[in-house]
């Protein structure tokens, strides 16, 4: 998988959607409501950069592939869950963000795993 394109792919949504929330939400948002969208944004722009990091290493194998569909996977379930929730999706799905973080967790593990030599 070309990591580099998908991470900069994925940058550019975060960005859109950072610049969404920060301007098209509506002016009744509740402040928990942005604060989920603030949150979404952060880990989705960081872990679009982990994936343009991930695609630029020299490392190559089964580890660095999980390690990547883990970012990308755990980025969308986690920052997708508070983007819904913030645009009024229902609140059960605060029940589902933690598997995303799960994902962003194995993620990491799995780079560093990669990583070794």
């Amino acid at each position: 998988m070309n990591w580099v394109l998908v991470g900069a792919l994925w940058g550019f949504l975060g960005v859109g959607l950072g610049a969404f929330g920060a301007h098209g939400l509506p002016a009744g948002t509740t402040s928990q409501a942005l604060d989920w969208w603030k949150t979404a944004a952060l880990y989705h722009l960081v872990h679009a950069l982990a994936l343009v990091l991930l695609g630029a290493l020299p490392y190559s194998g089964a580890a660095r592939e999980a390690a990547g569909w883990a970012f990308l996977l755990g980025s969308a379930v986690f920052s997708g869950t508070l983007y819904a929730m913030t645009l009024g999706a229902p609140r059960f799905l605060g029940a589902i963000t933690p598997l995303g973080g799960l994902g962003l967790l194995a993620g990491w593990l799995l780079l560093a795993l990669a990583s070794r030599r």
